[in-house]
């Protein structure tokens, strides 16, 4: 059987990744969506090992220590990661495995997986990435600030990434993604 292949989706918080994911997800359910781990607390609606993996900051240290994760870092406070044996798996099983993950892990996945795709997802503007970051609601105004000054570093970094693509148009930014994933 062919080996699968890794596309490892990212850009800032609110720049519309878990949107295009979804909407990916619906056009293709061939694609299997790795599931990250996380010590943050689920927001309103997330369900627990579909939308990520809940863990106490102790739980996702002991995993961190015996390198149960392809990728992991510390962002807005909390611990984001991947668990490395599902993603494995599913790609020796010949599927294409989609990440979504934040900026630094996504920069950090090229030590494990070298022949990953990474795409980093622009916002069209910053003015336009507060705009939802603020719509979501989910979030304090200290929260917010601090992701928007995170933001401008982490679009300094998007030139290291494979591809690079602007979430406008929703529609057009799935057209250019899905060309991205399934070009060979």
């Amino acid at each position: 059987m062919a080996s699968g292949k890794l596309i490892v989706l990212t850009g800032p918080s609110g720049v519309g990744k878990g949107t295009l994911v979804r909407s990916l997800l619906v056009r293709h359910p061939e694609l299997y969506l790795s599931v990250s781990a996380t010590t943050r607390s689920p927001r309103e609606g997330e369900i627990e090992g579909k939308d990520y993996y809940f863990l106490n900051k102790s739980a996702f240290e002991t995993m961190i220590e015996q390198n149960q994760l392809l990728e992991w870092a510390e962002y807005a406070g909390n611990y984001y990661g991947t668990p490395r044996t599902k993603v494995e798996e599913k790609i020796d099983q010949g599927l294409i495995v989609l990440l979504e993950i934040e900026v630094v892990g996504a920069n950090s996945i090229k030590d494990s997986f070298p022949d990953a795709l990474r795409i980093f997802i622009l916002p069209p503007s910053l003015e336009e990435l507060e705009h939802r970051l603020r719509s979501r609601k989910t979030d304090t105004e200290e929260a917010i600030l601090r992701r928007l000054e995170r933001a401008k570093e982490e679009l300094k970094v998007s030139e290291e990434f494979d591809q690079r693509l602007v979430n406008d148009d929703l529609e057009i930014a799935l057209q250019e993604l899905e060309g991205a994933i399934f070009s060979d």
